[in-house]
Formats: C-alpha cells, sequence, structure tokens
C-alpha cells in the first residue's frame, strides 16, 4: 500500500539537509536506503549506512508496525513520530498491479483487515488518536492536505523536527523531492535495495481520487462504511 510514505521520506532526508545546495542526498540513493524500515532490514541488498540499534546519534528510521505494539523504548523515549495517512480507497488502489487476485477480492481481504500489519483502519486511527493526545511526540499529517499546501505542511514538518527552513529552502526542498523528479532519477529506475523489490515499485502516480478508476459503487460504499465506523466516529476523516 501506497500512502505517501517514499514522499515523506524524501521531505525528511532533505529538511535534515537543510537543504545542502552541494549535496543532493536523493540522487545517490533510493530514499528507502537512507530512511530504511526497520522490519525489513534482513531483505537489505546493500550494507547500512546506520547502526538501527545505535540511538547516540540523531537519525531517520522507518517502520510499519502499528502503533499499540511499538516498544515502549520508542514511545516513552524523545524520538518524534512523523505519520502520513491518505485517503483508504486511493491507498487500496496503490497496491502492487501484479497481485493475483482479483480486485473484489483485494478489496474484500483490506476490508477485512488481512494484511500483514493488520487493518488499515485500525493502524490510521491509534495513530490518530495518540498524535491528539501527545502532539509534541507525534505529528499526523495527511496525504491529500500536503498535495493541497506543500509548502505549508514541509514549513510545519520541520518545525516538528527542529530544523526549520526558509521559503526559499522550501521550495528547493519540493523541487527535489517532487515525485515526477524523484520517478526520473536513475536511481530510482534502476536497481533494488530490498531483495525482490525493484526501486521502480516505490512510484505509482501519485494522484488524488484515482480510485474512481478502479472501484465499482459497491467497492465505494463498503469502503465508506466502515471508515465512517472505524475513522469518522473518532474524527478522522480521510
Amino acid at each position: 500500500m501506497k500512502t505517501g510514505t517514499t514522499w515523506l521520506k524524501s521531505l525528511a532526508l532533505c529538511i535534515i539537509q537543510n537543504p545542502n545546495p552541494n549535496e543532493d542526498i536523493l540522487t545517490m540513493q533510493n530514499p528507502h536506503f537512507f530512511v530504511p524500515t526497520i522490519e525489513s532490514t534482513i531483505y537489505s541488498t546493500k550494507p547500512l549506512q546506520i547502526d538501527i540499534y545505535d540511538s547516540s546519534a540523531p537519525r531517520l528510521l522507518h517502520t510499519h508496525l502499528p502503533y499499540a505494539i511499538l516498544p515502549n523504548s520508542i514511545k516513552n523515549s524523545t524520538c518524534k513520530i512523523l505519520y502520513i495517512a491518505r485517503n483508504p480507497k486511493d491507498t487500496l488502489i496503490s497496491m502492487p498491479k501484479n497481485d493475483p487476485y482479483p480486485l473484489e477480492k483485494v478489496v474484500d481481504c483490506f476490508c477485512s483487515g488481512v494484511h500483514q500489519y493488520g487493518s488499515f483502519f485500525d493502524h490510521v486511527v491509534e495513530y490518530w488518536m495518540e498524535s491528539r493526545r501527545r502532539p509534541e511526540k507525534i505529528l499526523f499529517r495527511k496525504y491529500e492536505d500536503m498535495r493541497s499546501d506543500p509548502k505549508g505542511h514541509v514549513l510545519r514538518i520541520s518545525k516538528f523536527m527542529g530544523k526549520l527552513v526558509d521559503e526559499k529552502e522550501v521550495d528547493q526542498v519540493l523541487w527535489r523531492c517532487s515525485l515526477e523528479r524523484l520517478k526520473n532519477l536513475e536511481v530510482n529506475k534502476n536497481g533494488s535495495i530490498l531483495l525482490n523489490v525493484p526501486n521502480t515499485s516505490f512510484f505509482r502516480k501519485g494522484e488524488v481520487g484515482d480510485w474512481n478508476n478502479y472501484l465499482t459503487p459497491e467497492m465505494e460504499e463498503r469502503i465508506n462504511q466502515i471508515s465512517r465506523i472505524k475513522l469518522e466516529a473518532f474524527g478522522l476523516f480521510l
């Protein structure tokens, strides 16, 4: 599922650079190489540049784990969490198109929470609720909002990360991290940083509302019903 994680990783990297005009880290490797997914490091095709167990220096890490099973060493530490969520229908449609199952089956699994990291809806609402309880710990962003006001959200993210950037630097960050640019960088058109996962697979259309081209009215309504119960009941509208 694609909710904007690759974009968020790229933005965070550039913000950390602040951004360095003489070094564009995104041209060196795929963003997922520099911000490794903790539970996927066993499948890395290249040696990691950071020790994920060494917390002595600031670093960027990623996980798919639900909030409920994050270790207390994360929950109770000073580390901050950036979370990005996306409309559930676009999230579903972003799944790899080489999926061997028909769309009806994919929708059924999605709505039933059959996924290696559990229900999409439970995952999102857990982080949403915790972000409202501890806004200094978790910054919850919506993909659609970031697309409509990228400058404002980059400034908000940089402030949350403690790495302030000015408006000129924001323009540079957004240019470096634009989907079209990332898709066309050589490091993303070739190679693989994870076993059997080509770098090209991290990029799709990134469009808002693309689900309209795939889902039937019945599929749409089924997902909407679950959203009303599991998300909107808690004040979260995606």
